[in-house]
């Protein structure tokens, strides 16, 4: 029997306003609800 392929799968919230955070931390909840594996990046304006 052949395994089964999984495939990744990248997600990016972007806009103005608020929900962004809140919307990718159920999507990585409910993932790792699932025993997926995840990985959050966030890139953050400004200088440094």
């Amino acid at each position: 029997m052949e395994k089964e392929k999984r495939k990744g799968l990248i997600i990016v919230h972007t806009g103005n306003g608020k929900g962004k955070t809140t919307a990718a931390m159920g999507l990585a909840l409910r993932a790792i609800g699932y025993n997926f594996k995840i990985l959050m990046i966030q890139f953050i304006k400004g200088t440094w």
